[in-house]
Protein backbone atom coordinates (compact mmCIF):
# COMPACT_ATOMS: atom_id res chain seq x y z
CA UNK A 1 0.00 0.00 0.00
CA UNK A 2 1.38 3.43 -0.97
CA UNK A 3 -0.61 5.41 1.58
CA UNK A 4 1.52 7.47 3.99
CA UNK A 5 0.24 8.78 7.30
CA UNK A 6 1.52 11.30 9.85
CA UNK A 7 1.97 10.14 13.43
CA UNK A 8 2.82 11.55 16.84
CA UNK A 9 4.82 9.95 19.62
CA UNK A 10 3.64 11.43 22.91
CA UNK A 11 6.20 10.85 25.64
CA UNK A 12 9.01 10.22 23.18
CA UNK A 13 11.96 10.64 25.53
CA UNK A 14 11.59 7.31 27.34
CA UNK A 15 12.79 3.89 26.25
CA UNK A 16 9.48 3.00 24.60
CA UNK A 17 9.49 6.38 22.85
CA UNK A 18 13.02 5.82 21.59
CA UNK A 19 12.05 2.39 20.31
CA UNK A 20 9.01 3.82 18.54
CA UNK A 21 11.17 6.39 16.77
CA UNK A 22 13.65 3.66 15.78
CA UNK A 23 10.89 1.59 14.20
CA UNK A 24 8.81 4.38 12.67
CA UNK A 25 11.65 6.18 10.86
CA UNK A 26 12.11 3.10 8.67
CA UNK A 27 8.39 2.47 8.18
CA UNK A 28 7.47 2.89 4.51
CA UNK A 29 3.99 4.24 5.27
CA UNK A 30 4.74 6.63 8.13
CA UNK A 31 6.07 10.13 8.66
CA UNK A 32 6.75 11.21 12.25
CA UNK A 33 5.30 14.70 12.57
CA UNK A 34 5.34 15.26 16.33
CA UNK A 35 7.46 13.94 19.20
CA UNK A 36 6.69 15.32 22.64
CA UNK A 37 8.54 15.78 25.90
CA UNK A 38 7.97 18.51 28.44
CA UNK A 39 11.50 18.07 29.79
CA UNK A 40 13.19 18.43 26.39
CA UNK A 41 10.81 20.88 24.72
CA UNK A 42 12.57 22.61 21.81
CA UNK A 43 15.60 20.30 21.76
CA UNK A 44 16.56 18.16 18.79
CA UNK A 45 15.99 14.44 19.15
CA UNK A 46 19.73 13.84 18.78
CA UNK A 47 20.45 15.71 22.05
CA UNK A 48 18.61 12.97 23.95
CA UNK A 49 19.24 10.03 21.61
CA UNK A 50 22.48 10.59 19.66
CA UNK A 51 21.69 7.52 17.51
CA UNK A 52 19.16 9.73 15.69
CA UNK A 53 21.64 12.41 14.66
CA UNK A 54 20.62 13.66 11.23
CA UNK A 55 16.87 13.36 11.80
CA UNK A 56 15.02 16.64 11.49
CA UNK A 57 12.93 16.11 14.61
CA UNK A 58 12.54 18.30 17.68
CA UNK A 59 10.76 17.59 20.92
CA UNK A 60 7.77 19.78 21.67
CA UNK A 61 5.56 20.16 24.71
CA UNK A 62 2.47 17.99 24.24
CA UNK A 63 -0.32 19.93 22.56
CA UNK A 64 -3.52 18.06 21.76
CA UNK A 65 -4.63 20.66 19.23
CA UNK A 66 -1.35 20.43 17.30
CA UNK A 67 -1.40 16.62 17.31
CA UNK A 68 -5.03 16.56 16.17
CA UNK A 69 -4.25 19.01 13.38
CA UNK A 70 -1.12 17.31 12.08
CA UNK A 71 -1.50 13.58 12.82
CA UNK A 72 -3.78 10.69 12.01
CA UNK A 73 -2.37 8.35 14.65
CA UNK A 74 -0.95 9.13 18.10
CA UNK A 75 1.19 6.70 20.08
CA UNK A 76 1.01 7.37 23.82
CA UNK A 77 4.23 6.29 25.56
CA UNK A 78 3.33 7.75 28.93
CA UNK A 79 3.21 6.58 32.56
CA UNK A 80 -0.10 5.12 33.69
CA UNK A 81 -2.67 7.74 34.59
CA UNK A 82 -1.39 10.29 32.08
CA UNK A 83 -2.52 8.58 28.88
CA UNK A 84 -6.17 9.22 29.72
CA UNK A 85 -5.59 12.97 29.65
CA UNK A 86 -4.64 12.78 25.99
CA UNK A 87 -6.66 9.83 24.73
CA UNK A 88 -10.16 11.29 25.13
CA UNK A 89 -9.58 14.66 23.42
CA UNK A 90 -7.55 13.04 20.65
CA UNK A 91 -10.26 10.49 19.99
CA UNK A 92 -12.88 13.23 19.95
CA UNK A 93 -10.75 15.05 17.37
CA UNK A 94 -10.69 11.95 15.14
CA UNK A 95 -7.15 10.78 15.93
CA UNK A 96 -6.58 7.05 16.34
CA UNK A 97 -4.89 6.38 19.67
CA UNK A 98 -2.45 3.55 20.39
CA UNK A 99 -1.60 3.50 24.08
CA UNK A 100 1.44 1.69 25.46
CA UNK A 101 0.56 2.40 29.10
CA UNK A 102 -1.74 0.34 31.31
CA UNK A 103 -4.58 2.87 31.34
CA UNK A 104 -7.01 0.96 29.14
CA UNK A 105 -5.95 -2.69 29.37
CA UNK A 106 -8.20 -3.74 32.23
CA UNK A 107 -11.96 -4.05 31.77
CA UNK A 108 -12.64 -3.86 35.51
CA UNK A 109 -12.49 -0.48 37.24
CA UNK A 110 -12.33 -2.30 40.59
CA UNK A 111 -9.21 -4.19 39.51
CA UNK A 112 -7.65 -0.97 38.25
CA UNK A 113 -8.23 0.72 41.59
CA UNK A 114 -6.93 -2.29 43.51
CA UNK A 115 -3.66 -2.49 41.59
CA UNK A 116 -3.06 1.16 40.66
CA UNK A 117 -4.35 2.64 43.93
CA UNK A 118 -6.65 5.19 42.31
CA UNK A 119 -9.94 5.46 40.51
CA UNK A 120 -9.74 5.08 36.75
CA UNK A 121 -9.75 8.56 35.19
CA UNK A 122 -11.90 7.57 32.18
CA UNK A 123 -13.93 4.46 33.06
CA UNK A 124 -16.31 4.97 30.14
CA UNK A 125 -13.42 4.29 27.74
CA UNK A 126 -12.45 0.87 29.10
CA UNK A 127 -15.09 -1.01 27.12
CA UNK A 128 -14.24 0.96 23.98
CA UNK A 129 -10.58 -0.03 24.04
CA UNK A 130 -9.40 -3.10 22.13
CA UNK A 131 -6.60 -5.08 23.75
CA UNK A 132 -3.50 -4.74 21.62
CA UNK A 133 -2.45 -8.37 21.20
CA UNK A 134 -2.53 -8.84 17.41
CA UNK A 135 -2.37 -12.63 17.40
CA UNK A 136 -5.48 -12.84 19.59
CA UNK A 137 -7.50 -9.77 18.60
CA UNK A 138 -6.55 -9.09 15.01
CA UNK A 139 -10.11 -8.74 13.67
CA UNK A 140 -11.18 -6.34 16.41
CA UNK A 141 -8.05 -4.26 15.86
CA UNK A 142 -9.01 -3.61 12.24
CA UNK A 143 -11.70 -1.16 13.35
CA UNK A 144 -10.38 0.01 16.73
CA UNK A 145 -9.79 3.70 17.36
CA UNK A 146 -8.42 3.15 20.89
CA UNK A 147 -5.89 0.35 21.19
CA UNK A 148 -4.53 -0.64 24.60
CA UNK A 149 -1.26 -2.43 23.83
CA UNK A 150 -0.55 -5.51 25.90
CA UNK A 151 2.08 -5.19 28.60
CA UNK A 152 5.51 -6.78 28.34
CA UNK A 153 5.19 -9.45 31.04
CA UNK A 154 1.63 -10.24 29.87
CA UNK A 155 2.73 -10.67 26.24
CA UNK A 156 5.44 -13.17 27.20
CA UNK A 157 2.93 -15.04 29.39
CA UNK A 158 -0.35 -14.86 27.47
CA UNK A 159 0.88 -15.85 24.02
CA UNK A 160 2.38 -19.18 25.21
CA UNK A 161 -0.53 -19.99 27.56
CA UNK A 162 -3.76 -18.87 25.86
CA UNK A 163 -3.87 -21.58 23.13
CA UNK A 164 -3.41 -24.39 25.66
CA UNK A 165 -6.23 -23.04 27.83
CA UNK A 166 -8.50 -22.47 24.85
CA UNK A 167 -7.92 -26.05 23.68
CA UNK A 168 -8.63 -27.47 27.13
CA UNK A 169 -5.32 -29.32 27.38
CA UNK A 170 -4.47 -27.86 30.79
CA UNK A 171 -6.36 -26.99 33.96
CA UNK A 172 -7.20 -23.39 34.82
CA UNK A 173 -6.08 -23.64 38.46
CA UNK A 174 -2.59 -23.72 39.96
CA UNK A 175 -0.99 -21.78 37.10
CA UNK A 176 2.44 -20.45 38.05
CA UNK A 177 4.42 -17.93 36.01
CA UNK A 178 8.00 -17.01 36.84
CA UNK A 179 9.31 -14.15 34.70
CA UNK A 180 12.66 -12.43 34.35
CA UNK A 181 13.04 -8.99 32.81
CA UNK A 182 15.86 -6.72 31.76
CA UNK A 183 16.35 -3.41 33.55
CA UNK A 184 14.90 -1.25 30.75
CA UNK A 185 11.49 -2.56 31.80
CA UNK A 186 11.64 -0.16 34.74
CA UNK A 187 11.72 2.84 32.41
CA UNK A 188 14.25 5.54 31.62
CA UNK A 189 14.68 7.13 35.00
CA UNK A 190 17.29 7.60 37.70
CA UNK A 191 16.21 5.29 40.51
CA UNK A 192 18.56 3.66 43.00
CA UNK A 193 17.55 -0.02 42.48
CA UNK A 194 18.20 0.28 38.73
CA UNK A 195 21.60 1.98 38.62
CA UNK A 196 24.50 -0.20 37.50
CA UNK A 197 26.19 -0.94 40.87
CA UNK A 198 22.85 -1.98 42.39
CA UNK A 199 21.50 -4.29 39.69
CA UNK A 200 24.71 -5.65 38.14
CA UNK A 201 25.66 -9.16 39.35
CA UNK A 202 22.22 -9.40 40.95
CA UNK A 203 19.10 -11.48 40.30
CA UNK A 204 16.10 -10.90 42.55
CA UNK A 205 12.35 -11.18 42.50
CA UNK A 206 10.02 -8.31 43.32
CA UNK A 207 6.27 -7.85 43.89
CA UNK A 208 5.85 -11.64 44.22
CA UNK A 209 2.17 -11.51 45.14
CA UNK A 210 0.70 -8.32 43.65
CA UNK A 211 2.48 -7.04 40.56
CA UNK A 212 0.46 -4.59 38.46
CA UNK A 213 0.54 -6.90 35.44
CA UNK A 214 -1.12 -9.73 37.38
CA UNK A 215 -4.77 -8.72 36.74
CA UNK A 216 -4.02 -8.15 33.05
CA UNK A 217 -2.61 -11.67 32.69
CA UNK A 218 -5.49 -13.18 34.67
CA UNK A 219 -8.06 -11.27 32.62
CA UNK A 220 -6.73 -12.47 29.28
CA UNK A 221 -6.14 -16.06 30.36
CA UNK A 222 -9.70 -16.24 31.71
CA UNK A 223 -10.96 -14.95 28.35
CA UNK A 224 -8.92 -17.63 26.58
CA UNK A 225 -10.26 -20.37 28.86
CA UNK A 226 -13.84 -19.14 28.47
CA UNK A 227 -14.40 -18.67 32.19
CA UNK A 228 -15.30 -15.56 34.25
CA UNK A 229 -12.01 -15.42 36.15
CA UNK A 230 -9.00 -17.35 37.34
CA UNK A 231 -6.14 -16.81 39.77
CA UNK A 232 -2.45 -17.38 39.11
CA UNK A 233 0.87 -16.97 40.85
CA UNK A 234 3.02 -14.46 39.00
CA UNK A 235 6.56 -13.79 40.24
CA UNK A 236 8.67 -11.27 38.29
CA UNK A 237 12.45 -11.00 38.61
CA UNK A 238 14.95 -8.31 37.67
CA UNK A 239 18.04 -9.53 35.83
CA UNK A 240 21.11 -7.46 34.86
CA UNK A 241 20.55 -7.24 31.11
CA UNK A 242 19.26 -4.25 29.18
CA UNK A 243 16.49 -5.89 27.17
CA UNK A 244 14.49 -9.08 27.16
CA UNK A 245 11.92 -11.09 29.11
CA UNK A 246 11.86 -14.83 29.71
CA UNK A 247 8.64 -16.16 31.24
CA UNK A 248 8.41 -19.77 32.41
CA UNK A 249 4.83 -20.99 32.80
CA UNK A 250 3.86 -24.11 34.77
CA UNK A 251 0.47 -25.65 33.90
CA UNK A 252 -1.25 -28.81 35.15
CA UNK A 253 -1.83 -31.18 32.25
CA UNK A 254 -5.20 -32.85 31.80
CA UNK A 255 -5.22 -36.66 31.44
CA UNK A 256 -5.49 -36.58 27.64
CA UNK A 257 -2.69 -34.02 27.17
CA UNK A 258 0.22 -35.28 25.08
CA UNK A 259 3.26 -33.61 23.59
CA UNK A 260 1.80 -34.25 20.12
CA UNK A 261 -1.44 -32.48 21.03
CA UNK A 262 0.48 -29.51 22.43
CA UNK A 263 2.43 -29.25 19.19
CA UNK A 264 -0.80 -29.42 17.16
CA UNK A 265 -2.45 -26.69 19.23
CA UNK A 266 0.51 -24.37 18.75
CA UNK A 267 0.64 -25.11 15.04
CA UNK A 268 -3.02 -24.22 14.67
CA UNK A 269 -2.66 -21.05 16.75
CA UNK A 270 0.63 -19.70 15.42
CA UNK A 271 1.65 -21.71 12.38
CA UNK A 272 0.91 -18.78 10.08
CA UNK A 273 1.97 -15.99 12.43
CA UNK A 274 4.94 -13.86 11.43
CA UNK A 275 5.95 -12.79 14.93
CA UNK A 276 5.29 -15.86 17.07
CA UNK A 277 7.78 -18.66 16.57
CA UNK A 278 7.11 -22.01 18.21
CA UNK A 279 10.47 -23.71 18.48
CA UNK A 280 11.14 -27.36 17.56
CA UNK A 281 10.95 -29.93 20.35
CA UNK A 282 14.15 -29.93 22.39
CA UNK A 283 15.01 -26.30 21.59
CA UNK A 284 14.68 -23.85 24.47
CA UNK A 285 13.67 -20.22 23.98
CA UNK A 286 16.45 -17.68 24.57
CA UNK A 287 16.11 -13.89 24.81
CA UNK A 288 19.34 -13.53 22.85
CA UNK A 289 17.51 -14.50 19.67
CA UNK A 290 14.63 -12.04 19.97
CA UNK A 291 16.51 -8.91 21.05
CA UNK A 292 15.64 -5.88 18.86
CA UNK A 293 12.93 -7.94 17.14
CA UNK A 294 9.14 -8.09 17.31
CA UNK A 295 9.17 -11.86 17.82
CA UNK A 296 7.90 -13.99 20.66
CA UNK A 297 9.66 -17.36 20.77
CA UNK A 298 7.90 -20.24 22.53
CA UNK A 299 9.35 -23.55 23.72
CA UNK A 300 7.54 -26.28 25.62
CA UNK A 301 7.86 -29.64 27.29
CA UNK A 302 5.57 -32.11 29.06
CA UNK A 303 7.07 -33.17 32.40
CA UNK A 304 5.58 -36.61 33.09
CA UNK A 305 7.20 -36.69 36.53
CA UNK A 306 4.94 -33.88 37.80
CA UNK A 307 2.32 -34.03 35.03
CA UNK A 308 2.94 -30.42 34.15
CA UNK A 309 3.30 -28.61 30.87
CA UNK A 310 6.27 -26.24 31.15
CA UNK A 311 6.32 -23.46 28.60
CA UNK A 312 8.75 -20.62 27.96
CA UNK A 313 7.89 -17.36 26.22
CA UNK A 314 10.67 -14.89 25.40
CA UNK A 315 10.40 -11.40 23.94
CA UNK A 316 12.23 -8.12 23.74
CA UNK A 317 10.34 -6.09 26.33
CA UNK A 318 10.74 -2.84 24.37
CA UNK A 319 9.72 -4.27 20.99
CA UNK A 320 7.17 -7.09 21.11
CA UNK A 321 6.52 -6.07 24.71
CA UNK A 322 5.79 -2.44 23.85
CA UNK A 323 6.67 -0.36 20.79
CA UNK A 324 6.96 -3.09 18.16
CA UNK A 325 3.60 -4.49 19.16
CA UNK A 326 2.18 -0.95 18.96
CA UNK A 327 3.46 -0.60 15.40
CA UNK A 328 2.06 -4.03 14.54
CA UNK A 329 -1.34 -2.90 15.87
CA UNK A 330 -1.13 0.31 13.82
CA UNK A 331 -0.33 -1.69 10.68
CA UNK A 332 -3.43 -3.82 11.19
CA UNK A 333 -5.65 -0.83 11.93
CA UNK A 334 -4.44 1.21 8.97
CA UNK A 335 -4.45 -1.65 6.47
CA UNK A 336 -0.67 -1.73 6.00
CA UNK A 337 1.42 -4.87 5.62
CA UNK A 338 1.47 -6.20 9.17
CA UNK A 339 5.24 -6.53 9.25
CA UNK A 340 5.93 -3.04 7.83
CA UNK A 341 8.72 -1.35 9.76
CA UNK A 342 9.29 -4.44 11.89
CA UNK A 343 11.62 -6.63 9.85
Amino acid sequence: MDKKISVAVVGASGYAGEELIRLLIRHPNVEIKVITSRQYDGKGVETVFPRFTGLNLKFAAPDVAQIARDCEVAFLALPHGLASEFALPLLQAGVKVIDISADFRLKSTAKYKEYYKEDHPSPEMLQQAVYGQPELYREKLRSANLIACAGCYPTSSILPTAPLLAAGLVYTDDIIISSMSGVSGAGRKVDLPYIFPECNESLKCYAPSKHRHLPEIEQELAFAAGIPELAINFVPHLVPVNRGINSTIFLKAKPDCTIEKIAAVYEQAYGKERFVRVLPAGTLADTKYVTMSNCCDISYTLDKHTNRVIVNGVIDNLTKGASGQAVQCMNIRMGFEESAGLL
